[in-house]
């Protein structure tokens, strides 16, 4: 952080130079005409220029208020009283300025990994603890639903299965927005609950699981998926929904042969929008097995994730007695469960978000 009257490290103006060259690199290969006969390298660059924009916008200021401060400083230590009087007036004003946005440039210039700028592909199951179980994995879908919203992200559902009592079997939705992947990559796992259900005339505490696999979406680029590789298999929709749910058989269920994954959708209108659903899970998940399989040291294989959805296989644990959450792996506790349920995750997303950074060496 920037001390009083200090001009910001050579190191992080450097830092944020470079990032405004890039920005000026990327904004020239995007008009090119080369580049939109690439539909891969589009993407991604694409996916660059929208990460660099905060990066610009805040660099931009960054760089001018160094400058400013470079002058007011030289003018506080001159010979004319009145002008160094003005320049410690400048001074007062700018360093709390810059020094935010020192803080907010190390957080964007943090090096990341190329997928998090993916939109994420969530998917929540009900562990162990029957009916209480599927309750808690409502609230930690809602949770990230709301967390979503906070960061100005879409929530798109792609398959949902209600459970007793207004839980959750089983729920697969899509993250869209910037950084999607990164913000929720880390919530993959275990999550337990510790409270009295609400069934629970004795008022005992029970404990309960949900595991969450968190994927980047996959685009058609990234995985082909030859049709003799699916098979795949149409059915009347079952559950609640919409006037052609039960009446037509619109569900699809895509079977991967080579590696046996299957994926169903049955919560769109027609036949065609679940088979185009199936895919682009079916995609995502095909894409995460390819990076485990490249990758040994990433974690992102759904089994790694999710473990057996046993309650002892936690990464957090949220405790209603105490209104207490806490992450095992970083060892984090913060006492506003209402909060995090509500999706305020800010706090827990950047320190794991930090513990990668240091894991990866950045």
């Amino acid at each position: 952080m920037l001390s009083t009257g200090a001009l910001p490290k050579a190191d992080l103006r450097g830092r944020v130079a470079a990032a405004l060259e890039r920005a000026d690199q990327v904004a020239a290969l995007l008009s090119s005409p080369d580049t939109a006969r690439d539909p891969a390298k589009l993407a991604d660059l694409g996916r660059e220029r929208a990460r660099l924009e905060p990066v610009v916008r805040s660099g931009r200021r960054f760089l001018r208020l160094a400058a400013d401060l470079a002058s007011a400083r030289e003018l506080e230590t001159g010979d004319d009283q009145d002008l160094a009087e003005l320049a410690r007036a400048e001074v007062a004003e700018i360093v709390p300025e810059l020094g935010r946005l020192e803080a907010e440039l190390e957080e964007l210039l943090t090096p990341r990994d190329p997928l998090d700028d993916r939109d994420a592909i969530v998917e929540i199951r009900g562990g162990t603890g029957g009916d209480e179980a599927g309750l808690f994995a409502a609230d930690l879908y809602r949770m990230y639903t709301r967390f979503a919203e906070r960061r100005g992200h879409k929530v798109e559902v792609i398959a949902l299965s209600p459970g007793n009592v207004g839980g959750l079997r089983e729920v697969i939705f899509a993250v869209r927005g910037a950084n999607a992947f990164g913000d929720l990559r880390s919530e993959a796992g275990v999550h337990r609950v510790q409270r009295v259900p609400a069934t629970e005339a004795s008022g005992r505490i029970h404990t309960s699981a949900a595991t969450v696999a968190v994927l980047p979406e996959a685009e058609e680029i990234d995985v082909d998926i030859p049709e003799k590789d699916i098979r795949v298999d149409v059915m009347r929709s079952g559950g609640p929904g919409g006037q052609s749910v039960n009446t037509t058989d619109s569900a699809v269920r895509v079977t991967h042969l080579p590696t046996g994954i299957v994926v169903k959708c049955q919560d769109q209108k027609s036949q065609l929008q679940n088979r185009i659903k199936a895919m682009e899970v079916l995609r995502s998940r095909l894409l995460d097995k390819m990076i485990a399989e490249q990758e040994a040291a990433r974690a992102h294989d759904r089994r790694a994730m999710v473990g057996t959805g046993d309650r002892s296989a936690k990464i957090r644990t949220y405790n209603f007695p105490q209104s207490r959450v806490t992450d095992h792996r970083i060892g984090l506790s913060v006492h506003n469960l209402a909060g995090v349920l509500d999706g305020d995750l800010g706090e827990i997303v950047k320190a794991l978000r930090q513990q990668r950074v240091q894991e990866a060496g950045g």
